[in-house]
C-alpha cells in the first residue's frame, strides 16, 4: 500500500502537514451549536433511550452519556480505556446533575436496552469481538445504534495520516509511521498500533454478517458534495459515514417469520 516512502514521504508529509498539524475544521464546527446524537442519529433517539438503560460503548469524555441522562435515559454506563476521559467524564456528570444516573467505567458487562457507538468502529482494535459483547449484553428486543466515520478509503479516512485527501493511501505505511513518530510518543509501529483498523464500509458489513447481531437498518452515508457519485461502485470511496442499526439476529428472524 501506498507509492511514495523512505525520507522523501517523510519529508512530504511534514511539509504538507504544516509540521504535523493536521485539521480538519468542516468536522470540527460540524456540532457546534447542535446535539452530535441528534445530528448523527435523529431527533427520534431520545424516544429511543428514555426510561431505558443505555451503554456508550466508546464514550470519550462522556458528553453523549451524559445528554442521553438529561433526556431521560433510566441509568447510562460509559465504557471507554481512556481513564483521563472517564475522570473528566465524572467529573461533567456532577456538574451537569446526572452522576447518579450515569457511570463511567473501563469494562462493563451489566445487560441493557441500548447500546450506543459513535466514531469508534474504526478505532476499535477487534470489532468483531466488539459485536459479540455487545451481542452479550443487549437484552432481548434491544438495538444497539451504530454511527461512525470516515471509514477508510474517503479522502481523510486516514484520519491524522490524511494531511491531504487520500494521502494515507498515498504514502507508504513506514513513511507515515515515521512522520508521525515526530508528534506522538506512543511508539506505535503500524496503523493499526496508532488505532485505525482500517475500516472500510465492506468490512463491517462482512464483519456484522458474521457476527450474532444482523441489521435492522443500515445507510452508507454520501459525501455531500459529490453525493450525485454515490453508488454501488464508489461507495468505498464517497461515503462520508456509515449509520445502522443492529438487534439479535434471533430476534430478527422472529420478526421475519411473524410477517
Amino acid at each position: 500500500m501506498g507509492l511514495i516512502g523512505g525520507n522523501v514521504g517523510v519529508f512530504l508529509l511534514d511539509s504538507t502537514s504544516r509540521r504535523g498539524t493536521v485539521g480538519y475544521p468542516d468536522i470540527a464546527t460540524a456540532y457546534l451549536g447542535r446535539s452530535k446524537l441528534e445530528v448523527l442519529l435523529g431527533p427520534t433517539i431520545w424516544d429511543q433511550v428514555r426510561g431505558r438503560r443505555v451503554l456508550d460503548f466508546g464514550c470519550g469524555y462522556g458528553l453523549e452519556a451524559i445528554e442521553m441522562a438529561e433526556h431521560g435515559a433510566r441509568h447510562v454506563i460509559g465504557v471507554d480505556l481512556d481513564e483521563v476521559g472517564l475522570k473528566d467524564a465524572r467529573h461533567r456528570a456532577a456538574e451537569h446533575g446526572v452522576a447518579d444516573r450515569c457511570v463511567f467505567v473501563r469494562e462493563s458487562n451489566e445487560h441493557v436496552d441500548v447500546i450506543l457507538s459513535l466514531d469508534s468502529f474504526e478505532h476499535f482494535a477487534d470489532p468483531a469481538a466488539i459485536l459479540g459483547a455487545m451481542s452479550e449484553q443487549l437484552n432481548d428486543g434491544g438495538r444497539v445504534l451504530v454511527s461512525f466515520g470516515p471509514t477508510w478509503y474517503h479522502p481523510l479516512g486516514g484520519h491524522l495520516f490524511s494531511v491531504f485527501p487520500w494521502s494515507h493511501l498515498l504514502f507508504a505505511e513506514p513513511a507515515l509511521i515515521r512522520w508521525r513518530s515526530r508528534y506522538k510518543t506512543d511508539g506505535a509501529n503500524s496503523i493499526e498500533e496508532a488505532g485505525l483498523n482500517r475500516m472500510t464500509v465492506g468490512r463491517f458489513q462482512r464483519l456484522v454478517a458474521n457476527s450474532p447481531l444482523c441489521f435492522e437498518s443500515f445507510e452508507a452515508v454520501p459525501i455531500r458534495r459529490v453525493r450525485w457519485l454515490h453508488n454501488g461502485w464508489t461507495r468505498e470511496f464517497a461515503t462520508a459515514c456509515v449509520k445502522c442499526t443492529l438487534v439479535h439476529r434471533a430476534s430478527q428472524t422472529r420478526s421475519e417469520r411473524r410477517l
